[in-house]
């Protein structure tokens, strides 16, 4: 499939408690043979999927068995340790979304494993259409259950439209732009660029430069603080946490089992030879 990962990237690792975020398709499945992710795990992290089109099997270790649809949030979290599987339906055409995660402070980062499923409605304002799927954002506001204050919301401006957002002043912010070209603090995003705000803006105006819709997604949070060693499928505070939640998936223990799921588990790979560094966030 087609990834673009947004983040982290050199010039930066975090935005608020987001630390991963992967721009995907459009792909035609029924050419490419789609999605087929076997059981893997996750530790000290949420994992947020968000569809813009297709549909994905959802099964996981807690025994959850969802469905990620278009406008609609699965929401994962990994606490201490879980395994999923994500498979793209028989139905799916042209699979496109992205695949979020975000890290758990340290205080959480061992917290029981936990699935949630929602379906924001679309809040309409003067040329936009807007879905909270985590924080609130324009009067709306998502019941998501976090361990940090976030914003996550899709919002789809008509063509050469400009709204201007309402947001909160101590949260960083970073627009991901699907389709369209996007003017956001005097700077223009395209397709695939990542724009960012530093805290303390109290109000951001979007502006649709293009002669169509176009489709963003806007994230946002307290600036993270903390130190954080990220590898694989792993959230942890240094190499140790790494290696030792490697050694448990090998081991086949603490992540769980996932049923359903036609085939093995994914290996994990080998870690590398130097020890992890942590990275923090930019400022």
């Amino acid at each position: 499939m087609s990834v673009r990962r947004t983040l982290p990237q050199r010039a930066r690792t975090l935005i608020g408690a987001w630390c991963f975020a992967d721009h995907y398709g459009p792909d035609d499945v029924t050419a490419t043979g789609g999605m087929d992710v076997p059981p893997h795990p996750h530790t000290g992290l949420q994992t947020v999927s968000w569809l813009f089109s297709g549909e994905i099997e959802h099964r996981d270790s807690l025994g959850s068995h969802a469905f990620v649809r278009p406008g609609e949030l699965n929401l994962m979290t990994g606490g201490y340790g879980i395994s999923h599987s994500e498979v793209s339906t028989a139905d799916t055409t042209v699979l496109h979304g992205v695949q979020l995660w975000v890290a758990l402070p340290e205080a959480h980062r061992n917290t029981g494993r936990d699935f949630q499923h929602y379906a924001p409605e679309p809040v309409r304002v003067d040329g936009a259409e807007i879905r909270v799927f985590l924080g609130s954002l324009a009067g709306d506001l998502s019941p998501v259950r976090t361990f940090t204050p976030l914003l996550g919301a899709q919002i789809t401006l008509e063509p050469r439209a400009a709204i201007t957002l309402a947001v909160d002043a101590g949260f960083e912010h970073g627009l991901l732009v699907d389709s369209g070209e996007v003017h956001m603090a005097d700077t223009l995003l395209r397709p695939a660029d990542l724009g960012y705000v530093h805290p303390g803006v109290e109000a951001l105006t979007l502006v649709n430069e293009s002669d169509a819709p176009a489709r963003t997604i806007l994230l946002g949070g307290l600036p993270f603080e903390e130190e954080i060693v990220m590898w694989w499928n792993f959230i942890g505070r240094s190499h140790d946490d790494i290696a030792q939640a490697r050694t448990d998936w090998e081991a086949g223990t603490r992540f769980g089992e996932v049923h359903g799921y036609d085939g093995s588990p994914l290996p994990a790979p080998e870690l590398p030879s130097t020890p992890l560094k942590p990275r923090r966030r930019t400022r």
